[in-house]
């Protein structure tokens, strides 16, 4: 039976990752002393015994632990951003194309998507493969987020009684537009120029809309909302967990926590022969970090790749 070692469990995406696994049968948690969990000897010897390494830890020390690794069959999944862009990891969104599937599949060093990048990434690159949206295309990226996407720190801000009333609101960062997830969406979808974008954390726990608004004007060949979202429907038929609204919401409104909970990602279209609007619904912990974490490990284990989910 696989054994599974949670570097860095105590934090949002590992205790998510260990409470999917909690139930499964399949495979085996190796667990650390808490009172040695930032021991190296201790952490080290984890690493090497796992089959496979679930790394939720900050940049700097996700590095270290790979550098800890000296057993070659010990396959990791990198939920930091340290490894997005690194040509020697695989990066773990299996629905980007067939070829992306099979890397993973094989694969013994798997960086884990961002959530933001998630959304983007599942909109646009399709559109660039299939020579739609130019790669210069001088794009806009607005986003809005459950507030657990922040880590620890931010979940407590939040849900303090005596937080400062601004909470209430949405609010919006990254204001020098330097977001850590803006690099693996150039690499991933081959950008030859950066998108400015706007990331907006809000006052609910779960959840994330990713929204990329088009010049129709500015696309390659007659381009239509429905033309697109043909497009996307091609490239995601037969995805368990990618797929395409057939239009927008009859209410004329698109929530942001509506797949909280779920492994989901849900790509709508919308606009008219001027201006489309692409938009992304998932939950920003589920196929945003854990959920996709979880699923890239089945793809790897090549079992069903919805198992636990």
């Amino acid at each position: 039976m696989p054994t599974i070692f949670i570097d860095g469990r105590e934090g949002t995406t590992g205790l998510q990752i260990d409470q999917r696994l909690a139930g499964r049968k399949d495979v085996t948690l190796i667990t650390i002393d808490p009172a040695l969990r930032k021991d190296p000897a201790a952490r080290k010897a984890c690493l090497n015994q796992a089959d496979f390494v679930f790394l939720c830890l900050p940049d700097a020390a996700a590095v270290e632990a790979v550098s800890m690794i000296e057993n070659p069959n010990t396959r990791v999944i990198d939920a930091s951003t340290a490894h997005r862009t690194n040509p020697a990891w695989d990066y773990g969104f299996p629905e980007l194309s067939a070829e992306q599937r099979a890397a993973i599949a094989k694969s013994h060093r798997v960086a884990n998507p961002g959530c933001y990048a998630t959304g983007m990434i599942s909109l646009v690159a399709p559109l660039v493969m299939a020579g739609i949206l130019p790669k210069d295309y001088p794009m806009v990226v607005h986003a809005l987020s459950g507030y657990t996407g922040g880590g620890k720190k931010t979940i407590a801000a939040y849900e303090d009684p005596n937080r400062d009333p601004e909470f209430d609101s949405p609010r919006l960062y990254g204001l020098t537009l330097t977001h850590k997830h803006i690099p693996e969406m150039v690499a991933v979808c081959g950008l030859e120029r950066k998108p400015i974008f706007n990331p907006i954390i809000c006052d609910f726990p779960q959840g994330m809309l990713v929204n990329v608004p088009l010049y129709t004007a500015l696309l390659n060949g007659k381009q239509t909302p429905d033309s697109l979202r043909q497009v996307l429907a091609d490239h995601y038929a037969g995805q368990t967990f990618v797929t395409v609204a057939e239009s927008m919401p009859a209410s004329g409104f698109l929530g942001s926590n509506n797949l909280a909970g779920s492994n989901h990602l849900r790509l709508y279209v919308g606009g008219n022969d001027e201006q489309i609007i692409l938009s992304a619904q998932l939950d920003n912990l589920g196929k945003g970090a854990s959920g996709a974490a979880i699923q890239n490990l089945n793809i790897m284990m090549g079992i069903d790749e919805a198992t636990g989910l």
